[in-house]
C-alpha cells in the first residue's frame, strides 16, 4: 500500500480513539449538553470522516466491512446541518460508527498489516 493510504488509516484510527476517549461514560444528554466536549468530538469526527473520504478506492475494496457509505452520509449530514441540528448524527457516530470502524481497523491491522505499514 501507499504511504498516503497508510497515513490516512492512521489518522482515522487516532481521531476515532480521541472520540471514544472524549465520550467515555457520557450519556447522550450529558454529551449534547457539554459545549466543549461536543465541539472537540465534532472536530475529531470531521477529521475522521475526511480521512475516510480520502482512503483510495483500492484500499476500500480490501476493507469491505468498514462502513464507507455511512461515513459519506455522516460527512454530508454534518456539513449540511446547523450546529444545533448535528446532535443526532454526532451521537450516532459516537455510539455506532466510530466504535465499529475502530473494531474493523483492528481486525484489518491484524489480518492485513500491509495496509497499515508505512514504508518510506
Amino acid at each position: 500500500m501507499t504511504l498516503l493510504s497508510s497515513a490516512l488509516l492512521s489518522i482515522v484510527d487516532e481521531a476515532g480513539r480521541a472520540v471514544l476517549t472524549l465520550t467515555e461514560g457520557l450519556a447522550r444528554d450529558e454529551f449534547l449538553g457539554s459545549r466543549l466536549t461536543r465541539a472537540e468530538v465534532l472536530r475529531q469526527t470531521r477529521v475522521l470522516a475526511a480521512g475516510t473520504a480520502d482512503v483510495p478506492p483500492g484500499v476500500r475494496e480490501r476493507m469491505t466491512e468498514v462502513d464507507w457509505a455511512g461515513w459519506a452520509t455522516l460527512r454530508r449530514q454534518l456539513a449540511a446541518a446547523a450546529p444545533t441540528e448535528q446532535g443526532d448524527a454526532l451521537w450516532f457516530a459516537v455510539q455506532s460508527l466510530v466504535p465499529a470502524t475502530l473494531l474493523w481497523l483492528q481486525v484489518y491491522r491484524k489480518n492485513e498489516p500491509a495496509l497499515f505499514r508505512i514504508d518510506c
